[in-house]
This record gives C-alpha cells, sequence and structure tokens, in this order.
C-alpha cells in the first residue's frame, strides 16, 4: 500500500507547500482571478475568509464540487477561514450560468433536506480532507478553525422584496446585468429568460456582500462560469460598503477566484460513470465503485488530476509519472491516484477496503487476502451475504448466483458458465452443475463468485457453520 508512518514523517520533514497563488495556479486551479498582483500580496500579508457556494439541487457532493472545495481547501490549511455557503434560497431560483434552458424548480420542502444533508456532507468533507492533507504537508498551523457551513435562507428568507430593491436592487444596473456572459447566452436562445433566473446574479451578489459584513469574508471562489456573479458581487461590495457610492478600494480589497470547468481528455465532462455522477457520500457510490474511477482514468488524464485531488508536491508528481511512463500498463499513477483521493475522501478503512474489492476482482489468486479482510471490506455492501455452510456446499454454483442476484436469473449462469464468464475464486467454472468444495472456501468460510468483468458476489457461510 502506499500509505506508512515513514512516509508521512518524510512528508512532514522536506514538503512544506509553496505560496497558495503559486501552489493553486501550478495546480491547475486557477481559470480567472481579480487584481492578481493584489491578491497575491493580500494573502501573503494577513488571514482572509473565503467562501464557496453549493447549490442543494442534489442532496450530497459529488465529483463536479471537488475541484472548488479542494481550492477552498487550500485556503484552510494555509490558516485561512473558509466558509462553505449552501444555497437554501437561491436554490429555490436557479443559477442560468453555463445553462442553455431554464431549470426545473424544486420543491421547498426537497430543498431544505438537501440543506441539512448537504452540511452533514461538507463537514465530514472536511474533516476527512484536512486529516488526510496533514498527513502530506508540513504545516505551520495545525490548529486551523473548522469550515463555517451556512445557508444564504438564514439572511434572504426575512429579506422582503421591497426592502431587497430599496437595499440591492438600487445599485443594479440593467444594462450591466444584460451584458453577463450567461445572461446573454440564454436571452439568444429560443426559450430565453425568466425574471426569476434574471435576478439570480443580485442574490449572489447580496450573499458575498453579507459575509463580508458579518463574517468578513474578502474571497469568493466558484466555478468558471461563476465570474459574472462573482464580479456582480464585488460591484456590490464596493457600493455598499462605502454608503451607496462606488469605492474602488472596498471593492479591491475583496476578489474572486475561478476554476475551471474539468474535462476529461475526450471533451467529455469529469465526474459521470456511464451517465451517473460519482458521490462522495458511500451509501450512493460504494466506496469500490469510487476508487475505481479514479483507477480507471486515462493517461492523458491522470497528471492532471494528481495535481488537483491529492495533497502529493510537485516533485513527487513528476516523479510519479516518470516512472508511470516507463510502465504504463501497469497503471502505477493510477493506481497512486486512487489511492490518494479515496483516503481523502474516506479515510484509510476506506482505501483498504477498496484495494481488497480490487484484489476480489482482479488477482488471479488470493494469497495474499484473508475472510476477515474481505467480511470488513464488504461491511455492510449487499454483495455480501451470509448463509449457511450447507446451502453453499449442496447447490450448484448456478443456483446460487441466481438466487443471491448476481445473475438473473438460472440461465443466465448457465450462459455465462458456457461463455467461460461465471468464476469461483477467480477461476472459471466449466461445470454448469458444478457445486462448491470445501477446497474452494477461503479459510474454510467464503465462497467468491464472479460474473463477467466486474459483478461480485461474496457468500460466507454463517459462523455456527464454518
Amino acid at each position: 500500500m502506499w500509505h506508512g508512518t515513514s512516509r508521512r514523517i518524510i512528508s512532514r520533514l522536506y514538503h512544506s507547500p509553496p505560496p497558495l497563488l503559486q501552489d493553486l495556479t501550478q495546480r491547475g486551479f486557477v481559470q480567472d482571478i481579480s487584481s492578481p498582483e493584489a491578491f497575491r500580496n493580500a494573502v501573503i500579508s494577513r488571514k482572509h475568509t473565503a467562501y464557496v457556494g453549493v447549490d442543494p439541487t442534489a442532496a450530497a457532493l459529488h465529483i463536479g464540487h471537488l475541484i472548488p472545495l479542494m481550492c477552498l481547501l487550500h485556503f484552510q490549511l494555509r490558516g485561512h477561514r473558509i466558509i462553505p455557503l449552501i444555497g437554501g434560497a437561491t436554490g429555490r431560483v436557479g443559477d442560468p450560468s453555463g445553462r442553455s434552458v431554464e431549470r426545473q424548480l424544486a420543491e421547498n420542502d426537497k430543498i431544505e433536506h438537501n440543506v441539512v444533508r448537504l452540511s452533514s456532507s461538507l463537514r465530514r468533507f472536511f474533516k476527512n480532507a484536512s486529516h488526510y492533507a496533514r498527513s502530506r504537508l508540513s504545516l505551520d498551523d495545525n490548529s486551523f478553525a473548522d469550515p463555517c457551513v451556512v445557508s444564504n435562507l438564514d439572511w434572504h428568507g426575512s429579506f422582503g422584496l421591497l426592502e431587497f430593491l430599496q437595499k440591492v436592487g438600487v445599485h443594479a444596473r440593467v444594462n450591466t446585468m444584460l451584458n453577463r456572459e450567461s445572461v446573454r447566452a440564454r436571452l439568444a436562445a429560443q426559450q430565453g429568460l425568466s425574471f426569476t433566473e434574471f435576478t439570480y446574479q443580485l442574490l449572489q451578489a447580496y450573499d458575498f456582500y453579507h459575509l463580508h459584513q458579518h463574517h468578513g469574508c474578502t474571497i469568493q471562489i466558484g466555478g468558471s462560469d461563476q465570474w459574472g456573479n462573482i464580479v456582480a458581487g464585488l460591484e456590490l461590495i464596493g457600493k455598499l460598503a462605502a454608503g451607496g457610492v462606488f469605492s474602488e478600494q472596498r471593492s479591491t480589497d475583496c476578489y474572486g477566484i475561478t476554476t475551471p470547468l474539468l474535462t476529461t481528455s475526450t471533451g467529455e465532462k469529469f465526474g459521470k460513470s456511464a451517465g451517473n455522477a460519482i458521490w462522495l457520500e458511500a451509501d450512493l457510490t460504494s466506496v469500490f465503485d469510487f476508487y475505481q474511477y479514479f483507477l480507471k482514468v486515462a493517461d492523458a488524464d491522470v497528471e492532471r488530476l494528481l495535481k488537483l485531488f491529492t495533497f502529493l508536491q510537485h516533485d513527487e508528481i513528476t516523479a510519479i509519472m516518470e516512472e508511470h511512463t516507463g510502465n504504463p500498463e501497469q497503471r502505477l499513477a493510477q493506481r497512486r491516484l486512487a489511492a490518494e483521493v479515496t483516503e481523502m475522501v474516506h479515510l484509510e478503512a476506506g482505501v483498504t477496503q477498496a484495494i481488497v474489492m480490487t484484489k476480489l476482482l482482479f488477482d488471479s489468486n488470493y494469497v495474499s487476502l484473508n475472510a476477515q479482510d474481505i467480511v470488513s471490506a464488504f461491511r455492510g455492501d449487499p454483495r455480501l451475504v451470509t448463509v449457511s455452510a450447507d446451502e453453499i456446499m449442496n447447490n450448484p454454483i448456478t443456483k446460487l448466483a441466481a438466487k443471491y442476484g448476481l445473475v438473473l436469473s438460472n440461465s443466465a449462469a448457465k450462459n455465462l458458465v458456457a461463455s467461460r464468464g461465471l468464476y469461483i475464486n477467480n477461476q472459471p467454472i466449466h461445470d454448469s452443475q458444478y457445486r462448491a468444495k470445501t477446497a474452494d472456501l477461503l479459510d474454510g468460510k467464503l465462497l467468491i463468485l464472479r460474473a463477467g468483468k466486474d459483478k461480485m458476489l461474496v457468500l460466507a457461510a454463517s459462523p455456527e457453520d464454518s
């Protein structure tokens, strides 16, 4: 495994992170930034508060959230305060940025449910990710503040329309709003743009102002499609914080950063597998499937992802890629990427679980595995089924595979046997009537079945039988 005490000690002794903006730029986090030189000096001279907005139209975080959240994490690790902001109010309106058609508005009850779950997910992510990062970096201050997770419904919920128009609307110039890229693109489309979506940029602008006034927030981070909304926030701060007269100084004391849209080398949006999102929650995407997603990334993408999604230092990433290039068939870089990101999201136990399951699927023998490790790796997974030893030993494998959901039917199992696609312990079965023998049970307890390339079933003999 890649992880060990000696590696961590060496990492802490010899690897200090470079200056923040330099590190973010080298890793590929920066698409646009307001006042780059002023920002560079500002984050060196004092600590700031930075925020990222999270849309609550889904109940959980997915890989698509990782770039802005990782960017925010870099700020936290340098001692800056961070605010993950959930759009409990703006999620009811819908952001037109980056969308060709209007989003179907979610029910308020659903948004409220999602806000609660996302709050827990964000706290867990930053807790796990900061623990992971501390094992990879030499940090001057390990006592940095926990993230302040908030919902913008906390202030928009009591903000009446007339008050909003008087306080915010009066400073908004319609011609400026119309020139935002997100607005122009939608106005040119056949469906057009609703007034609800048109006002979204004012709501997000006020979020930045509110956080600036009440939390001292001076930095907003967002995806590349958020640049117009971020600029709107900078402009509003420049006006409201100076008593209604635009203040260039107040505006330039705050900063905006956008991160690039992450696509694969083939132009596809990163973070999807067969059209489905890869979630950070184990009950939505299993730890094994999460690990496998990163294990399967293309050679053309892996170096960029090592920079974005790990806290490995640049020289170490260079060394990994040099070794990988010499033996690309071993997928060394992908293995390291998968292990690092899985540890960051699911901790070391998650990496162990994923590696055990990967060995079960792809190793030709299980010499390095034992029943206890396998049961631990599959705990809570529906692919682990406890049955009596009598049932395991006295039924054809095809019947067991069909009964416990590895295949759709007994006939489908027999067809797999005929095509050499049904396996015990990664060895193909040649007889559709084959019954397990004692020697087939790992440690006398487990029968490992596989259908095709990656469908697996682990049958565990009940303790009283084994």
